[in-house]
């Protein structure tokens, strides 16, 4: 028979709250081959991500690029590694702790990882261990992918199915035209003009999905150009200074197009010498902004001729991306007003008069 946990620190003077689970896809926990190896072991083994027959996967991936990847992606992540470590991590910490200053003590923030740790099981448990009795996920991912969005709801899932006492849940699956996160977007690219002058073509570039995961209905690839078209329209911005593209592609098949490494590469041959990107479906600034965007294409870039090239930071811990996340828990934690409860010590007065030790 299954086995069904409990909060074991439970205590009936705890106060009852309302919990924000922050995620995001992960990190490893140190650049290096061995850490890499297992967090690409636990990141590529989800079906989510690869949607490849099992047995054919396992072969690949433990049998070619486990052996291969983990030392060329650990020399990828020492180039942005930081004194505090991971960027990723460092950052989504630095939101949850300014979100958890906003909040107060209405709600709890805890942070969970899709892969790696602090992994969302131990998010969900310090949301246990707090007495949240209703629960809010928040993945940092602006545009819906079944490949990270809903491979989160499988990691709460998977955690949730052995609790005795479930939360109440929700999940926000996407917030790609939320206004308070374009307006955030559009406020960021005005400061970097403000100090780098307006390029001559913006570039809106997002993480790539195979094609076929598009054509089977994925919904990512039209979010990503929502995002970008409203954006450009805050910004006033004409046809010809703007466009989309797809980075991080991965294995021999079509990805979503155009790609943005072979854009880069072809742009100055079309008169195009001054670019500047932004990366809108990352919340926060990461291997794949700051090593692939920053050092990568803007190599790509230049060598092909380009003039000048920059890199608009992610919103990362700004305050106007703070601004917006509040704005969307508090959408989504409408109709969620703090119950009302007697005081805690009466309620472990209570408790303690049928039979409760504490």
């Amino acid at each position: 028979m299954p086995k069904y946990t409990g909060n074991s620190d439970y205590h009936h003077d705890t106060r009852a709250c309302t919990g924000v689970l922050l995620t995001n896809l992960g990190t490893p926990e140190a650049p290096t081959a061995a850490a890499l190896r297992r967090y690409l072991g636990e990141f590529l083994s989800d079906p989510r991500v690869i949607e490849v027959p099992r047995l054919i996967w396992w072969c690949i991936l433990h049998g070619i690029i486990l052996r291969v990847r983990p030392r060329k992606s650990a020399a990828a992540y020492a180039k942005v590694w930081t004194d505090a470590g991971s960027p990723l991590l460092v950052t989504t910490r630095q939101q949850a702790a300014a979100l958890q200053q906003r909040l107060g003590d209405a709600m709890q923030v805890a942070i969970g990882m899709r892969y790696g740790k602090p992994s969302i099981r131990d998010g969900l448990e310090s949301l246990r261990a707090a007495n949240t009795t209703r629960v809010l996920v928040l993945p940092l991912y602006p545009q819906y992918a079944a490949a990270t969005t809903a491979s989160t709801f499988d990691a709460v899932s998977n955690v949730l199915k052995n609790w005795r006492r479930l939360p109440e849940l929700r999940m926000v699956n996407h917030y790609h035209d939320e206004p308070a996160y374009i307006s955030a977007l559009a406020r960021s690219i005005e400061r970097h003009w403000a100090e780098y002058g307006r390029p001559d073509r913006l570039i809106f570039s997002f993480h790539g999905i195979p094609m076929h995961y598009f054509t089977a209905g994925d919904p990512y690839h039209c979010e990503c150009h929502k995002t970008a078209r409203l954006v450009a329209e805050s910004l006033q911005l004409q046809d010809d200074q703007w466009q989309v593209t797809f980075q991080s592609r991965f294995g021999p098949r079509e990805w979503l197009k155009p790609y943005t490494d072979m854009t880069l590469k072809e742009l100055p041959g079309q008169g195009v010498r001054h670019v500047q990107i932004i990366c809108p479906g990352f919340a926060a600034d990461c291997l794949e902004t700051l090593e692939e965007i920053d050092m990568q294409n803007r190599e790509f870039f230049m060598t092909a001729g380009g003039e000048n090239f920059s890199y608009i930071p992610a919103l990362n811990a700004q305050m106007d991306h703070i601004d917006a996340l509040l704005e969307i828990i508090s959408k989504h934690t409408s109709g969620w007003e703090a119950p009302l409860h007697e005081e805690p010590s009466e309620t472990l007065r209570r408790a303690q008069l049928l039979g409760a030790e504490k």
